[in-house]
């Protein structure tokens, strides 16, 4: 199948389709965004830590730059040179070790800001396919290429502006600098430095504030689908709904066929006479209430009544009954007790009906106008609801 051009692809990512591509390390993030928590963070804990951290500096240099001689030393001797610089190093580390943890946490935030913390090992296997000559040239002149151009010259002009009008504006104080002592000066020069990179780094935000958002619209752009993509996708997750409807089908034959099986131990069944039949068993030793071992209606209800008279089973006609009976219960579930009147004069007939082909006594007249409580027939549903089926 010809690949798809990114004008066929309209539909946003699904669900799916968006976990599977951060499976594979492929999610939002913004380098601008990064870099501007980055720096400032730097900038601002040396504007914050300016004068302790220029008295510890200072004080390691003195100490590193100062050695007691005495006359009977080896004066080519640098052990304790070394000691010095080795004691001043640690104490330059560990001055500035606070500044070093922080960028660390902004490091680590900054880069799970945007697209949140994903670990794959995918991202870190090698793309062999990203070395074709083409596609790299064709990557060359993309859009994303031309965007990214745009955004650096952008990224330079800004910075060059505001560094130009900061150092413009310190530029007498900082040429004062040269006439104080020299504590003075360096507390100093390190506030104006670092006043001038937090400026210069602020005009950073703006190109990281238009830069999240397009990274947002690059990579839900990146991920979107066709529509037959969304709807292969639906087929694979949830099955293509031609096999689920057949599948279905299958299952409701299967248990129709197991229904018609429990037709010829049934006592009765009832019927509407055309829409519905319900085909009722009652066990006498049994402790439950009669059971309904089958319903059905129209072409269904038809086969019940033809395997009922196969097996000699009796046939009632009572409407109110069958209509109850098939609104109110579900194959294998036991009679309501609201029914059991009508249930029960039904299966004495039956019964007695028994006894008369036994010839023990004459055949009894069927039973009518059946106890059913009008709330139970779907004919007796009140005026915009709908029922079961037009049993008239």
């Amino acid at each position: 199948m010809a690949e798809e051009s990114d004008v066929e692809k309209t539909e946003p990512a699904s669900p799916q389709r968006l976990e599977k591509a951060r499976e594979q390390g492929q999610v939002a993030r913004s380098r601008e965004l990064a870099t501007c928590l980055i720096l400032l963070t730097g900038a601002g804990s040396i504007w914050a830590a300016g004068t302790a951290l220029y008295d510890r500096l200072i004080n390691t240099m003195q100490q590193s730059m100062t050695f007691s001689w005495s006359p009977k030393q080896d004066r080519g001797d640098t052990r304790e040179m070394v000691a010095a610089l080795g004691t001043g190093m640690i104490d330059a580390i560990v001055g500035l070790l606070p500044i070093y943890a922080g960028l660390v946490i902004i490091a680590i935030f900054s880069s799970v800001a945007l697209g949140g913390l994903v670990l794959s090992n995918k991202a870190l296997q090698p793309q062999f396919g990203r070395m074709n000559l083409f596609k790299g040239l064709a990557r060359m002149v993309s859009a994303n290429t031309w965007v990214e151009l745009a955004k650096t010259l952008c990224k330079a002009l800004l910075i060059g502006s505001v560094a130009a009008a900061v150092i413009s504006h310190h530029m007498p104080r900082m040429i004062e600098l040269s006439h104080l002592a020299l504590p003075k000066a360096l507390s100093d020069g390190i506030h104006i430095v670092a006043l001038t990179c937090i400026l210069i780094i602020s005009s950073l935000l703006v190109i990281a504030l238009i830069d999240v958002p397009w990274q947002m619209f690059t990579h839900a752009k990146k991920l979107r689908m066709s529509k037959d993509e969304v709807k292969r996708e639906f087929k694979e997750s949830e099955g293509d709904p031609h096999i689920k409807a057949r599948i279905r089908q299958q299952q409701r034959e299967a248990a129709r066929r197991r229904m018609m099986t429990e037709i010829p131990t049934a006592d009765v069944v009832v019927t509407n006479p055309t829409h519905f039949s319900v085909a009722l068993r009652y066990d006498p030793q049994g402790q439950g209430a009669p059971l309904v071992v089958a319903k059905g209606q129209g072409v269904i209800a038809l086969k019940i009544r033809e395997l009922a008279a196969q097996h000699q089973v009796p046939l009632l006609e009572a409407p109110p009954l069958a209509r109850a009976l098939y609104a109110n219960t579900d194959i294998g579930q036991e009679v309501p007790e609201r029914l059991y009147t009508a249930v029960a004069q039904v299966l004495a007939w039956v019964f007695q009906l028994r006894s008369a082909r036994a010839g023990l006594c004459e055949a009894p007249d069927r039973p009518v106008n059946l106890p059913i409580p009008p709330e139970m027939d779907p004919q007796n549903k009140p005026e915009g609801v709908v029922a079961l089926d037009s049993f008239n």
